[in-house]
């Protein structure tokens, strides 16, 4: 067998393997055994599974949630002159036929799927009768329930590993607490003594953690202009709200601050337009909501500021893990305004609605099809929340079927429909209502953090399961 090493010079560039990398790497490829990876966000994690798929004799499947993520690292190998693809819904059937035929036939060594995909009877039918050498499962907290994006389909792990004949398994994820470390290896149908944990802990010694108290709008733009001022490089600025983010881009335009607006609602045409500008560094500064920074591989960004506060600690740490990738000294801001909780527990009670909410929208769904594709969300909303605008069950309800696999189609191409009955999930109230209590929970761990005295870098080490941290000596609870 080839030596890693030399793979990893000849293919990524690199002389040397960072953190936890080789002892991965060698597990995957001497040991033949299971591995779960916690690394921060750009500790390196794809090359724990990519440079494994070179050396193998079968090919990779990888498991990723998001079709922009696996396109982005599709094209990212294959500079690198490594024969990867992808099969998501973006694909036309003639391709995802072509695709699919080059894996099975050994031509592609790493092929990228979401776990929608084995939904799919030719795919699995095709996927079967392939050589797999290896499963990586990408962002491996959407497999937990109490995970901060769970995927419905990521818990059917163990059956796609049944249906792929229990291939040697990598799992990886920046944000796992000790809770979602345990589901992971559940729904992954392994025990504990079967898999190895590899963790890194919050070793991102450049990144200076603050956090600020602001009372008002002057207060926060204070704190967003002393920033701007100070770190000439590239930053981003994220927003809770879209309509404070644009509020914020008009004021920050009126001062002279250049910047680009990245958010759900642009046209996906626009939105990669925005990120090439930002990647190429024609752009420096970005304002955006969570939607921007998954699969952002920019290792210059000398700042990120949160202006609201965020959802969750898993959320807040993997959006700070995008600043200083390159090592150099980098700010992580958090400004902490009391009112922004109130914006997030809306958020919260939205994104969970009761059973009762759950059956009259799918009842809806099922009995006026031609009036929901024909009038869309406006019509959902009419019905079901009386026109109130700021009432976004209905997005979280659509997202929720489709997820489950309960409709296909959508309403903007006017081809929802209803192919599965309800999920157990979606009508069982103390499932829901636990959920909702582990939603606000997080919530609260954010302004525990906000509110504590000892090390920051400490209390999301604790949060993550990795107690014993040293100080980091490098925030602002430390000088």
């Amino acid at each position: 067998m080839t030596d890693p090493k030399t793979v990893l010079e000849k293919y990524f560039n690199f002389t040397s393997f960072r953190g936890e990398q080789e002892n991965i790497i060698n597990r995957l490829l001497n040991d033949n055994a299971h591995c779960l990876v916690l690394m921060p966000t750009g500790g390196g994690k794809s090359i724990c599974y990519q440079l494994p798929a070179l050396l193998f004799d079968g090919g990779t499947i990888v498991i990723s949630p998001l079709i922009a993520l696996m396109q982005d690292q599709v094209d990212t190998l294959r500079k690198k002159n490594i024969p990867a693809e992808f099969i998501n819904s973006t694909v036309t059937p003639s391709q995802k036929n072509e695709r699919l035929k080059k894996f099975v036939d050994g031509k592609i060594k790493l092929l990228y799927v979401t776990p929608e995909r084995f939904r799919k009877k030719e795919f699995v039918e095709a996927i079967t009768t392939a050589k797999i050498s290896l499963l990586a499962v990408d962002e491996a907290h959407c497999i937990s329930e109490w995970g901060h994006d769970f995927r419905p389909d990521y818990s059917r792990i163990a059956e796609f590993r049944e249906l792929l004949n229990n291939p040697l398994t990598i799992a990886l994820t920046a944000t796992a607490t000790p809770d979602v470390q345990k589901d992971i290896i559940s729904k992954l149908g392994l025990a504990k003594h079967e898999i190895k944990i590899f963790h890194e802990g919050i070793e991102r010694p450049n990144l200076r953690l603050e956090t600020t108290d602001v009372y008002d709008e002057e207060e926060t733009l204070s704190a967003i202009f002393k920033v701007l001022d100070k770190y000439k490089g590239s930053g981003i600025i994220y927003f809770a709200l879209i309509k404070k983010l644009e509020y914020y881009s008009r004021i920050l335009g009126d001062k002279g601050y250049r910047h680009g607006v990245y958010h759900g609602k642009l046209e996906p045409k626009e939105r990669k337009r925005i990120q090439r500008d930002f990647l190429s560094g024609k752009q420096n500064l970005i304002l955006a909501t969570n939607a921007f920074g998954m699969g952002i591989d920019k290792s210059d960004i000398r700042f990120v500021i949160h202006a609201e506060v965020p959802s969750s600690i898993e959320s807040y740490y993997q959006e700070i893990g995008r600043a200083g990738r390159d090592g150099e000294d980098s700010l992580c801001m958090l400004l902490y305004n009391q009112q922004d909780l109130y914006t997030q527990m809306e958020f919260i009670k939205w994104a969970n609605p009761d059973s009762n909410y759950y059956s009259r929208m799918f009842d809806l769904l099922k009995s006026n099809p031609d009036s929901v594709n024909s009038m869309g969300t406006d019509y959902l909303r009419e019905q079901m929340s009386f026109k109130d605008k700021s009432d976004f069950r209905v997005e979280t309800v659509l997202a929720m079927l489709d997820r489950y696999g309960v409709t296909e189609g959508d309403i903007e191409n006017n081809n929802l429909k209803i192919i599965e009955e309800l999920p157990h999930e979606l009508h069982d109230d103390v499932y829901l209502k636990e959920k909702l209590t582990n939603d606000n929970k997080k919530l609260l761990s954010v302004v525990n953090y906000f509110k504590s005295v000892t090390c920051r870098r400490v209390f999301i080490s604790d949060y993550f399961g990795f107690p014993g941290e040293a100080p980091c000596g490098n925030c602002d609870s430390c000088n």
